[in-house]
């Protein structure tokens, strides 16, 4: 058996049946424009997840005082200390 009670011969006459309304054409196509969707999507999350990280690493604004390399963070916490 296979997916939920369907056995593979019946899923290879649906992929026949398929084949044969459509064409192999239209079916190239059709994966080819899914493909495309596909891959725009993962860009746009991956541009996204860049964009913030760069603001998050914009907002740590660091500062060089006396050759040492201080967030902002950082100094409030030096501030708490004390």
């Amino acid at each position: 058996m296979g997916f939920g009670g369907i056995s593979i011969w019946q899923l290879l006459i649906i992929l026949a049946i398929v084949l044969v309304l459509f064409g192999t054409k239209r079916l190239k196509n059709i994966g080819s424009d899914l493909g495309g969707a596909v891959k725009g999507f993962k860009k746009a999350v991956t541009d996204e997840e860049k964009k913030a990280e760069q603001q998050k690493l914009e907002q740590t604004e660091e500062k060089v005082i006396e050759g040492e390399a201080v967030a902002e963070k950082d100094k409030d916490k030096d501030k708490d200390k004390v």
